[in-house]
């Protein structure tokens, strides 16, 4: 009958693609249901979008910000945080900065910067001795 063949026209043509995979993955059945449905693929990782890289510090900004540092030197409430940490001050260091600048999280960030110019003249001073 008419019926009877196009099922198995149909079981005939599931049979045949379910059976041949593609010749990359020769031993693998795409399922259609279940934890590993679908063809399997490789996953890819697709780049970060341009925002990421916002605010994040490059090679010619770091080098203009040195030379500007090491040209125009420290500023007042700067030099102050500094005598501040020389003498373990540092919550009164950090008072000052989020007082002169505005919020906590850039004073925290202010304070370790000048933490770290002090420690390094520390290292400067134990090398000349």
């Amino acid at each position: 009958s008419p019926l009877s063949f196009s099922l198995s026209f149909s079981f005939s043509f599931l049979c045949e693609t379910v059976m041949s995979a593609p010749q990359s993955h020769p031993n693998v059945l795409s399922i259609a249901v279940g934890e590993k449905r679908g063809f399997p693929v490789t996953k890819r990782t697709p780049r970060l979008p341009s925002v990421a890289n916002k605010g994040r510090l490059g090679k010619r900004r770091a080098f203009a910000r040195d030379l500007i540092r090491e040209v125009v030197g420290f500023a007042p409430y700067e030099k102050r945080l500094m005598e501040l940490l020389r003498i373990n001050l540092d919550k009164r260091a950090l008072r000052l900065a989020k007082r002169k600048i505005g919020t906590h999280i850039r004073a925290k960030r202010k304070r370790e910067e000048m933490a770290k110019f002090v420690r390094l003249a520390k290292l400067k001073t134990q090398k000349k001795e």
